[in-house]
């Protein structure tokens, strides 16, 4: 089935843990790209994915880029990320459309 866009369903897709362990597994996984860091790049990536209905993500793509390999990293870590709590409808387990801010930030 074609995944719901997260207005449409009853509970959204979550990652294990919440929003505040979604931000550490972020913060923890993603390096900065040394090209991105070499050009002074910052900014966000927004990547949408689908959570399926057992929680495993899939269809990885970038709707914002910024350049300097960082998109492909912030795909990289999701690609690794463990299984969410699946979003729901009716309360089945439906795959949803998730986005998800990916903030680079040179210090």
């Amino acid at each position: 089935p074609e995944p719901f866009e997260g207005p449409m369903v009853d509970q959204m897709p979550e990652f294990p843990g919440g929003e505040a362990e979604l931000v550490e597994y972020l913060r923890s996984n993603i390096h900065y790209p040394r090209e991105a860091i070499n050009r002074d790049l910052s900014g966000r990536v927004i990547l949408r994915f689908v959570v399926d209905a057992t929680g495993s993500i899939s269809k990885i793509e970038t709707i914002h880029k910024i350049g300097g390999g960082c998109e492909e990293e912030a795909v990289r870590v999701v690609g690794k990320m463990p299984k969410w709590k699946p979003g729901k409808m009716g309360g089945k387990a439906v795959p949803v459309y998730f986005y998800l801010p990916v903030t680079y930030t040179l210090q």
